[in-house]
């Protein structure tokens, strides 16, 4: 059996470091997720590769030169369409323990000191892919509720229209009526597993 999701539920990871290094380590732990894997070398590519694509989470250095960690967060989550990714800053041991508090503070849904343990990285990473598609899967099966309701919504306009247009004492089209408006709701319980 394949691991590997379907198109659809694919989600990407956006990785944002200045050290190359730190990025070859980043694919390692993370390889084994089967998921793309996107590289910003700074919080400038970070913001254009948000501009190409969508992603499940975001792994991002605090310290950067230019744009560090802490704006870039800041101007993520200023996106419309970027502002609900989940964030996890990844920080050295060396700096101070306030960075923590920065970080949550502008947004991050977590933070990881270097040298991380790569098994509660990909535990974390994985978390969030899974909440990823989740929301993905609700917000397809949003727009299909949205289309049938609207098809019925259509079909009922209709049949209002015949009736508003046919004579009030014809029983037999008042009931013809009725049964197709029956069998609309039919259809909706059935598309609904009801």
């Amino acid at each position: 059996m394949s691991r590997t999701a379907p198109a659809e539920d694919r989600a990407s990871i956006l990785l944002v470091d200045d050290m190359e290094d730190n990025l070859v380590a980043l694919e390692a732990v993370l390889a084994s997720l089967d998921e793309p894997l996107v590289r910003a070398g700074s919080g400038e590519e970070a913001l254009a590769a948000l501009g190409r694509q969508q992603f499940a989470v975001i792994l991002l250095d605090v310290r950067m030169p230019g744009m560090d960690g802490f704006e870039t967060a800041t101007a993520v989550k200023r996106l419309d369409h970027a502002k609900d990714i989940p964030i996890i800053f990844l920080n050295g041991s060396d700096t101070d323990g306030g960075y923590a508090f920065r970080g949550y503070a502008t947004g991050a849904a977590d933070f990881l000191t270097k040298p991380f343990d790569p098994w509660v990285l990909r535990a974390k990473v994985r978390v969030f892919l899974e909440l990823h598609r989740g929301k993905r899967q609700l917000e397809r099966l949003l727009a299909r509720e949205q289309e049938q309701l609207g098809r019925i919504g259509d079909r009922l306009a209709a049949i209002e229209k015949e009736l508003a247009q046919g004579d009030p004492n014809d029983l037999a089209v008042l009931g013809h009526q009725l049964r197709r408006i029956e069998d609309t709701l039919g259809e909706l319980r059935r598309e609904r597993g009801q």
